[in-house]
Protein backbone atom coordinates (compact mmCIF):
# COMPACT_ATOMS: atom_id res chain seq x y z
CA UNK A 1 0.00 0.00 0.00
CA UNK A 2 1.54 3.35 -0.76
CA UNK A 3 0.36 6.56 1.78
CA UNK A 4 1.47 9.07 -0.92
CA UNK A 5 1.59 9.07 -4.64
CA UNK A 6 3.57 11.69 -6.38
CA UNK A 7 2.80 12.37 -9.98
CA UNK A 8 4.83 14.21 -11.75
CA UNK A 9 4.65 13.32 -15.73
CA UNK A 10 1.31 14.63 -17.43
CA UNK A 11 0.61 12.74 -21.17
CA UNK A 12 -0.69 15.07 -23.85
CA UNK A 13 -1.83 13.14 -26.84
CA UNK A 14 -2.30 16.19 -29.48
CA UNK A 15 -3.56 14.19 -32.26
CA UNK A 16 -3.18 10.35 -33.03
CA UNK A 17 -2.50 11.38 -37.24
CA UNK A 18 1.00 10.85 -38.29
CA UNK A 19 3.25 11.15 -41.61
CA UNK A 20 4.84 7.84 -41.23
CA UNK A 21 2.95 4.49 -40.90
CA UNK A 22 5.62 2.41 -38.54
CA UNK A 23 4.85 -1.03 -38.02
CA UNK A 24 5.59 -1.13 -34.03
CA UNK A 25 2.87 1.93 -33.40
CA UNK A 26 1.10 1.15 -30.45
CA UNK A 27 -1.14 3.69 -31.20
CA UNK A 28 -2.31 2.34 -34.58
CA UNK A 29 -1.17 5.74 -36.15
CA UNK A 30 -0.84 6.51 -40.07
CA UNK A 31 -1.62 9.46 -42.27
CA UNK A 32 -5.16 7.93 -42.37
CA UNK A 33 -5.69 7.69 -38.65
CA UNK A 34 -8.75 10.04 -37.59
CA UNK A 35 -7.08 13.08 -35.88
CA UNK A 36 -9.09 12.71 -32.39
CA UNK A 37 -7.48 16.26 -31.77
CA UNK A 38 -7.27 17.30 -28.14
CA UNK A 39 -7.45 20.82 -28.85
CA UNK A 40 -5.41 23.98 -27.76
CA UNK A 41 -8.47 25.08 -25.04
CA UNK A 42 -8.04 21.57 -23.56
CA UNK A 43 -4.25 21.59 -23.57
CA UNK A 44 -3.52 24.93 -21.85
CA UNK A 45 -6.89 24.20 -19.27
CA UNK A 46 -4.57 20.52 -18.45
CA UNK A 47 -1.41 22.37 -18.08
CA UNK A 48 -2.98 24.98 -15.42
CA UNK A 49 -4.55 21.73 -13.61
CA UNK A 50 -1.67 19.82 -13.61
CA UNK A 51 0.18 23.18 -12.47
CA UNK A 52 -1.86 23.34 -9.81
CA UNK A 53 -1.36 19.85 -9.03
CA UNK A 54 2.05 19.61 -8.55
CA UNK A 55 3.28 18.31 -12.31
CA UNK A 56 6.52 19.29 -13.36
CA UNK A 57 6.38 17.45 -16.75
CA UNK A 58 4.07 17.32 -19.72
CA UNK A 59 4.65 15.52 -22.68
CA UNK A 60 2.87 16.35 -25.63
CA UNK A 61 2.71 13.62 -27.77
CA UNK A 62 0.82 11.93 -31.39
CA UNK A 63 1.04 10.87 -33.90
CA UNK A 64 2.63 13.37 -34.62
CA UNK A 65 2.02 16.70 -33.43
CA UNK A 66 3.94 18.68 -36.09
CA UNK A 67 1.12 18.25 -38.26
CA UNK A 68 -1.10 20.25 -35.98
CA UNK A 69 -0.69 24.30 -36.85
CA UNK A 70 -1.50 25.27 -33.64
CA UNK A 71 1.58 23.19 -32.06
CA UNK A 72 3.68 25.89 -30.99
CA UNK A 73 0.85 27.53 -29.21
CA UNK A 74 0.25 24.54 -27.02
CA UNK A 75 4.52 24.38 -26.86
CA UNK A 76 4.53 27.89 -25.94
CA UNK A 77 1.96 27.82 -23.56
CA UNK A 78 3.04 24.33 -21.90
CA UNK A 79 6.55 25.96 -21.51
CA UNK A 80 6.13 28.98 -18.86
CA UNK A 81 4.49 26.49 -16.90
CA UNK A 82 6.74 23.73 -16.51
CA UNK A 83 8.98 21.88 -18.88
CA UNK A 84 7.63 20.73 -21.73
CA UNK A 85 8.60 18.01 -23.92
CA UNK A 86 7.13 17.44 -27.52
CA UNK A 87 7.19 13.99 -29.05
CA UNK A 88 8.05 14.24 -32.83
CA UNK A 89 9.74 11.96 -35.61
CA UNK A 90 11.66 14.94 -36.69
CA UNK A 91 10.81 14.45 -40.22
CA UNK A 92 8.32 18.15 -40.66
CA UNK A 93 10.68 20.01 -39.24
CA UNK A 94 12.41 22.44 -41.78
CA UNK A 95 11.56 25.47 -43.06
CA UNK A 96 8.21 27.43 -41.52
CA UNK A 97 7.91 24.78 -39.00
CA UNK A 98 11.32 24.90 -37.86
CA UNK A 99 11.24 28.56 -37.86
CA UNK A 100 7.81 28.26 -35.79
CA UNK A 101 9.63 26.25 -33.24
CA UNK A 102 13.15 27.92 -32.76
CA UNK A 103 10.56 31.55 -32.14
CA UNK A 104 9.15 30.03 -29.38
CA UNK A 105 12.12 28.13 -27.91
CA UNK A 106 13.02 28.51 -24.48
CA UNK A 107 14.80 26.71 -21.10
CA UNK A 108 11.62 24.94 -20.52
CA UNK A 109 11.32 22.90 -24.39
CA UNK A 110 12.63 19.96 -24.90
CA UNK A 111 11.93 18.01 -28.80
CA UNK A 112 12.35 14.34 -27.71
CA UNK A 113 12.92 12.79 -31.45
CA UNK A 114 12.54 8.83 -31.90
CA UNK A 115 15.62 7.46 -33.65
CA UNK A 116 16.21 4.01 -34.03
CA UNK A 117 20.09 3.36 -35.32
CA UNK A 118 23.03 4.78 -35.98
CA UNK A 119 22.38 4.02 -39.48
CA UNK A 120 19.22 3.41 -41.96
CA UNK A 121 19.63 -0.07 -41.37
CA UNK A 122 18.96 -0.38 -37.81
CA UNK A 123 16.14 2.24 -37.81
CA UNK A 124 13.84 2.20 -41.26
CA UNK A 125 12.69 -1.61 -40.96
CA UNK A 126 9.97 -0.35 -38.48
CA UNK A 127 10.01 2.98 -39.30
CA UNK A 128 9.36 3.11 -43.45
CA UNK A 129 12.58 3.30 -46.28
CA UNK A 130 14.08 6.70 -46.46
CA UNK A 131 12.84 7.67 -42.91
CA UNK A 132 16.56 7.79 -41.02
CA UNK A 133 17.79 10.17 -43.31
CA UNK A 134 15.48 12.37 -42.86
CA UNK A 135 15.31 12.17 -38.78
CA UNK A 136 18.88 12.43 -38.69
CA UNK A 137 18.82 16.21 -40.74
CA UNK A 138 15.65 16.70 -38.83
CA UNK A 139 18.13 16.17 -34.99
CA UNK A 140 20.69 18.54 -37.12
CA UNK A 141 18.51 21.02 -38.22
CA UNK A 142 17.42 21.13 -34.32
CA UNK A 143 20.48 21.41 -32.67
CA UNK A 144 22.17 23.71 -35.44
CA UNK A 145 18.98 26.02 -33.83
CA UNK A 146 20.33 25.86 -30.44
CA UNK A 147 17.19 23.75 -29.12
CA UNK A 148 17.02 21.59 -26.13
CA UNK A 149 16.89 17.92 -27.80
CA UNK A 150 16.69 14.37 -26.43
CA UNK A 151 16.55 10.97 -27.99
CA UNK A 152 13.82 7.81 -27.62
CA UNK A 153 15.03 4.64 -29.01
CA UNK A 154 12.75 1.41 -29.56
CA UNK A 155 14.75 -1.91 -28.91
CA UNK A 156 13.87 -3.67 -32.23
CA UNK A 157 15.24 -6.99 -33.34
CA UNK A 158 16.76 -4.86 -35.78
CA UNK A 159 18.79 -2.93 -33.30
CA UNK A 160 19.42 -4.43 -30.12
CA UNK A 161 23.03 -5.93 -31.40
CA UNK A 162 24.02 -2.52 -32.41
CA UNK A 163 22.95 -0.14 -29.42
CA UNK A 164 26.94 0.69 -29.27
CA UNK A 165 26.75 1.75 -32.55
CA UNK A 166 23.62 4.52 -31.76
CA UNK A 167 24.68 5.79 -28.92
CA UNK A 168 28.62 6.60 -30.41
CA UNK A 169 26.49 8.18 -33.66
CA UNK A 170 24.03 10.15 -30.75
CA UNK A 171 27.40 11.23 -28.85
CA UNK A 172 28.09 12.64 -32.15
CA UNK A 173 25.91 14.60 -32.77
CA UNK A 174 26.71 15.87 -29.54
CA UNK A 175 23.87 14.31 -27.21
CA UNK A 176 24.32 13.72 -23.95
CA UNK A 177 24.02 9.62 -22.50
CA UNK A 178 21.33 11.42 -19.90
CA UNK A 179 19.15 12.91 -22.62
CA UNK A 180 18.64 9.49 -24.50
CA UNK A 181 16.00 6.92 -23.37
CA UNK A 182 16.04 3.47 -25.15
CA UNK A 183 12.83 1.26 -24.04
CA UNK A 184 11.58 -1.84 -25.09
CA UNK A 185 8.97 -2.67 -28.23
CA UNK A 186 5.87 -3.20 -26.15
CA UNK A 187 3.18 -5.77 -27.97
CA UNK A 188 0.25 -3.02 -28.29
CA UNK A 189 -1.21 -1.66 -31.17
CA UNK A 190 0.03 -2.64 -35.12
CA UNK A 191 3.42 -4.08 -32.64
CA UNK A 192 2.67 -8.19 -33.03
CA UNK A 193 5.92 -8.63 -30.53
CA UNK A 194 7.31 -7.62 -27.80
CA UNK A 195 6.66 -7.14 -24.18
CA UNK A 196 3.60 -7.56 -22.87
CA UNK A 197 2.14 -4.51 -20.47
CA UNK A 198 -0.84 -3.71 -18.55
CA UNK A 199 -2.37 -1.48 -15.82
CA UNK A 200 -0.69 -3.91 -13.33
CA UNK A 201 2.78 -3.88 -14.67
CA UNK A 202 2.85 -0.21 -15.24
CA UNK A 203 3.89 2.71 -12.86
CA UNK A 204 0.76 5.31 -13.65
CA UNK A 205 1.57 8.56 -15.77
CA UNK A 206 -1.28 10.16 -16.20
CA UNK A 207 -2.60 10.48 -19.87
CA UNK A 208 -5.23 12.69 -21.46
CA UNK A 209 -6.61 12.27 -25.04
CA UNK A 210 -10.01 12.86 -26.40
CA UNK A 211 -11.67 10.35 -25.08
CA UNK A 212 -10.84 10.83 -21.79
CA UNK A 213 -7.58 10.15 -19.04
CA UNK A 214 -5.68 6.60 -19.25
CA UNK A 215 -3.27 5.54 -16.53
CA UNK A 216 -0.71 5.31 -19.08
CA UNK A 217 0.91 6.18 -22.87
CA UNK A 218 0.83 2.98 -24.17
CA UNK A 219 -2.76 3.10 -25.54
CA UNK A 220 -4.21 1.82 -28.46
CA UNK A 221 -7.60 2.68 -30.18
CA UNK A 222 -9.41 -0.09 -29.29
CA UNK A 223 -8.11 -1.38 -26.02
CA UNK A 224 -10.08 0.53 -23.09
CA UNK A 225 -7.90 -1.45 -20.24
CA UNK A 226 -5.78 1.33 -19.80
CA UNK A 227 -8.59 3.77 -19.75
CA UNK A 228 -9.20 5.95 -15.68
CA UNK A 229 -11.90 8.08 -16.82
CA UNK A 230 -14.03 9.33 -19.68
CA UNK A 231 -14.23 12.91 -18.51
CA UNK A 232 -11.15 15.03 -18.73
CA UNK A 233 -12.00 17.83 -16.25
CA UNK A 234 -11.26 17.91 -13.68
CA UNK A 235 -8.02 16.37 -13.89
CA UNK A 236 -7.55 16.02 -9.87
CA UNK A 237 -10.59 13.72 -10.15
CA UNK A 238 -8.39 11.07 -12.27
CA UNK A 239 -5.51 11.79 -10.04
CA UNK A 240 -8.08 11.06 -7.16
CA UNK A 241 -8.76 7.64 -8.86
CA UNK A 242 -5.17 6.40 -9.50
CA UNK A 243 -4.05 7.14 -5.69
CA UNK A 244 -7.63 4.93 -4.48
CA UNK A 245 -6.32 1.98 -6.90
CA UNK A 246 -2.71 1.76 -5.80
CA UNK A 247 -3.60 2.57 -2.11
CA UNK A 248 -6.26 -0.31 -2.01
CA UNK A 249 -3.70 -2.47 -4.41
CA UNK A 250 -4.87 -5.10 -6.86
CA UNK A 251 -2.60 -7.93 -5.60
CA UNK A 252 0.70 -6.21 -7.27
CA UNK A 253 3.27 -5.01 -5.20
CA UNK A 254 5.07 -1.72 -4.79
CA UNK A 255 8.43 -2.83 -6.52
CA UNK A 256 6.42 -4.38 -9.28
CA UNK A 257 5.24 -2.36 -11.72
CA UNK A 258 8.00 -0.93 -14.06
CA UNK A 259 8.64 2.59 -16.14
CA UNK A 260 8.38 2.39 -19.46
CA UNK A 261 9.22 5.96 -20.86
Amino acid sequence: MRSVVQFRKLWLYTNFDCNLRCTYCVTESTPEAPRRALGLANVRHLVDEAATLGFGDVFLTGGEPFILDEIYDMLAYGSTRMRTTVLTNGMLLRGRRLDRLAEIADGNLWVQVSLDGGRAAHHDPYRGKGTWAKTVEGIKQLLTRGMQVCISTTETPANSHHLDELHAFRRGLGIANEDHFVRPMARRGFATEGVDVGRSTLEPELTVTAEGIYWHPLISPNATDMRVREDIFPLADAVACITRELQVGDGVGEGDRTEFT
